[in-house]
């Protein structure tokens, strides 16, 4: 789901103008339409601006059902190895990269890269296996 395009949803549903999502939240017009365009990524401060501009609960703009949803039991630890590459502060770093580099390349170019990816993975998995004794 691209941001922009469930922010824009939610205030032509409500009815009311990018002029109006102005007034109400003190952000420019332009930087609204950019933000729906996908041409910018809000932060959750202006999310909050939004939602309350909307008269929305925040996890309306996340979540397409009128219920709220389920909550998570977050007080259960993950273990070292259930933690995703991408957490520690250098990987987050590498993966925004590599995220803005995506965003730049063509849809075909994309898919291939991502192919090639896949298929480097599934090569990577079929060695362990084979050095792993069962």
């Amino acid at each position: 789901m691209i941001i922009g395009d469930r922010l824009r949803a939610l205030r032509e549903q409500k009815e009311l103008s990018q002029g109006d999502i102005e007034k109400r939240t003190g952000l420019l017009r332009c930087y609204i339409s950019r933000v729906e365009n996908g041409h910018t990524v809000p932060s959750i401060e202006t999310l909050e601006k939004m939602a309350h501009a909307l008269k929305v609960p925040i996890y309306a703009i996340f979540y397409e059902s009128k219920e709220p949803p389920e909550q998570l039991d977050l007080q259960t630890r993950r273990t070292e190895g259930d933690i995703a590459w991408g957490t520690s502060s250098k990987e987050s770093r590498t993966l925004a990269k590599f995220c803005r580099a995506l965003g730049k390349m063509k849809k075909r170019d994309r898919h291939l890269l991502l192919s090639m990816a896949s298929t480097l993975a599934n090569k990577s998995k079929k060695r362990v296996r084979k050095e792993v004794p069962h």
